[in-house]
C-alpha cells in the first residue's frame, strides 16, 4: 500500500466571497452573510493562498485523513451558505384531523395533531428562517447548513406518531425538498 506524505485539499473563495483566518477561527463572509467556525488541530494547518483556503496535513493517518476532508466539506458548505443559502421544504401531511402550523418567536407550534388538545413545537435554532405557505408547507432557509438541518429535523420529530402502527397513521410533516 502507497503511503501518502501530504494531503492538500483546495477549497475555491469565488469573487464577492472573503475568507479570513484569526488562529484556528475560520471566518466568511458574502453577499447573504458571515459564518464563523473553528478549526482547531494540533496536526492540520490551514492557510490561505491566492483565492483559495488550503487544508494541509503531513503523513496522515487515516483518521487525520478522514478530518481533513471533513474540513474542506464544512468550508464548502460556508462558501455556499454565504452565496446562496440553503432551503429545506418540509410538508405537513394528514388524513382526519387538519392540523393548524404557526411560527411563535423562536418555535414552530402543531396544533390539532390527531385531534391532540395540546398543541407540539419545534425549535427554531438561531440564524434559521421558517415560513409556513398554503398552510401544509414548511420553508425552513439560512446560511448556516448544520442549523437549517438541525430546524427541519425538529421540525419532522415534532409530529412523530406514538402508540399506533405508523405503517397505517402516516400522519406527520415530512421533508421533501433540499436545495
Amino acid at each position: 500500500m502507497v503511503k501518502l506524505d501530504r494531503i492538500e485539499h483546495n477549497v475555491e473563495i469565488p469573487e464577492g466571497v472573503t475568507a479570513s483566518i484569526d488562529g484556528d477561527v475560520i471566518t466568511i463572509t458574502g453577499p447573504k452573510g458571515s459564518l464563523s467556525r473553528e478549526f482547531a488541530s494540533p496536526r492540520h494547518d490551514v492557510f490561505q493562498e491566492g483565492g483559495a483556503l488550503i487544508v494541509r496535513i503531513d503523513l496522515p493517518r487515516r483518521k487525520e485523513a478522514a478530518l481533513a476532508g471533513t474540513w474542506r466539506a464544512h468550508m464548502n458548505n460556508m462558501v455556499k451558505g454565504v452565496t446562496e443559502g440553503f432551503t429545506y421544504t418540509l410538508k405537513a401531511l394528514y388524513s382526519h384531523f387538519p392540523m393548524t402550523l404557526a411560527v411563535k418567536g423562536n418555535e414552530l407550534v402543531v396544533n390539532n395533531y390527531f385531534g391532540e388538545r395540546v398543541p407540539r413545537s419545534a425549535k427554531i435554532l438561531n440564524g434559521v428562517e421558517v415560513k409556513v405557505q398554503n398552510k401544509t408547507e414548511v420553508i425552513v432557509s439560512g446560511i448556516d447548513k448544520e442549523a437549517v438541518g438541525q430546524t427541519a429535523a425538529n421540525i419532522e420529530r415534532s409530529t412523530t406518531v406514538k402508540k399506533r402502527d405508523r405503517r397505517v397513521f402516516q400522519d406527520g410533516i415530512y421533508l421533501i425538498e433540499k436545495a
